[in-house]
């Protein structure tokens, strides 16, 4: 049985990297607690798996789109730790979280909000991508200010 959830798991970790947290629960059905750790255990051990590494090409597709708090929270559900994920945010080098609001702004938008609904509806915009309220109350205050 050990041998077919090793393969499964290899499955998963092919199409796309997995946390420790979500390969333990997709395997979850197919093997008892201790054969399932065995497996986690040896697929860290040969470095298949790396939660580390799962949360750097996560933030590296997404944090040009979404904002801080919308990656923190992605990667925690994922299960990869709150210090690992601080860490890869510092080292991440990205664009202030202004500037990657207004980039995601500006691809969704192209004029400012001429009245409140108008307002509104961008605001929800960026704060459904994870970015601040005074984050967002600044940028549609002046949407073009740093682009012109």
């Amino acid at each position: 049985m050990t041998n077919e959830l090793r393969q499964q798991a290899i499955r998963l970790l092919a199409r796309r990297e997995h946390t420790r947290a979500e390969l333990g629960r997709k395997l979850a059905g197919l093997g008892t607690q201790e054969e399932i750790a065995a497996v986690l255990a040896d697929m860290e051990a040969s470095q298949l798996q790396s939660d580390n590494r799962t949360a750097e090409n996560y933030l590296r597709s997404n944090a040009s789109r979404l904002g801080a708090s919308r990656l923190r929270h992605t990667l925690k559900t994922r299960g990869v730790a709150p210090e690992m994920i601080e860490e890869q945010l510092a080292q991440a080098g990205l664009p202030d979280e202004l500037e990657r609001a207004r980039a995601a702004w500006s691809r969704k938008f192209s004029a400012a909000p001429a009245n409140s609904k108008e307002w509104a509806r961008q605001a929800r915009f960026l704060q459904s991508r994870g970015f601040a309220g005074d984050i967002v109350r600044r940028l549609l205050k002046q949407p073009h200010e740093a682009t012109e």
